[in-house]
């Protein structure tokens, strides 16, 4: 007997087989199964999709649409606490958005001004506009056109007076102060008389006793305008009875 210990050859045709099996087995372990490609297709056609859609919210609230909730009464009787309101972003034109800054929130990008890019027309009077207040930027205020460039506007005794003609405000206002203030002490009744300035406008509140406007800290500059407020799409007021929670009376009103 021999005290050789070494293997015999392996046969050829078994040596291929072996190394066949080794790289298949290779592959099984690098490359993923079907299940995964599946899992990582649908993942990124999600992705993808939220993507798009989040870019075409923000187009159409830069570019066309954006909602607003009213949180104060100085739009009172047109609007009341608790609308919210769609302002359209075409009304005066294409609108392309200036002086933008990067912060970290939702939408990431806050612009505080826009400039035309093709003009549809200019704010007329008795338009409700939404636009940045001069006092404080990141803050939306809405009210009402009552003077336009080179109008000579005047508040006397409570009356508005607009290039020298009383203004016939009464079906869209109200005064709940039967008293009246002399305007030394404060503008809210007497006002003026001031001329409007190009590229600005004079606005008020159709609340007009209980208002912070242009009486008080000026005129609203043209590119400070987001858009003009056209429609009441919900109203919730929370107060009251259950049931009279929701204004449903003014689901789809025409702000005028």
């Amino acid at each position: 007997m021999s005290g050789d210990t070494n293997l015999p050859p392996v046969d050829g045709l078994a040596s291929v087989a072996l190394e066949e099996r080794a790289e298949a087995s290779a592959l099984t372990r690098d490359e993923p199964s079907v299940a995964q490609l599946g899992r990582k297709s649908i993942f990124r056609e999600y992705a993808e999709a939220i993507v798009v859609a989040m870019l075409l919210a923000f187009a159409i609230r830069v570019f066309i649409v954006q909602a607003f909730k009213i949180p104060s009464g100085s739009m009172i009787p047109t609007l009341l606490v608790g609308d919210h309101i769609l302002v359209s972003k075409l009304s005066y034109g294409i609108q392309w958005p200036s002086q933008c800054k990067f912060h970290v929130a939702l939408p990431p990008v806050n612009c505080y001004a826009s400039e035309a890019l093709i003009q549809f027309g200019k704010p007329q009077r008795g338009d409700v506009i939404v636009f940045r207040f001069p006092e404080d930027e990141d803050k939306d205020f809405i009210k009402r056109v009552v003077g336009t460039p080179g109008d000579t506007v005047q508040v006397l005794n409570k009356a508005i007076l607009v290039n020298g003609t009383v203004l016939d405000d009464k079906l869209f206002t109200q005064r709940i102060d039967p008293g009246i203030i002399d305007g030394v002490i404060n503008p809210r009744d007497n006002f003026g008389p001031v001329t409007v300035p190009d590229d600005a406008y004079f606005v008020m509140g159709d609340n007009r006793d209980q208002s912070l406007d242009s009486r008080f800290w000026g005129y609203v500059r043209e590119e400070k305008i987001r858009g003009r407020a056209f429609r009441i799409y919900w109203s919730w007021s929370g107060q009251g009875e259950w049931t009279e929670w929701v204004r449903w009376d003014r689901f789809g009103k025409a702000i005028q």
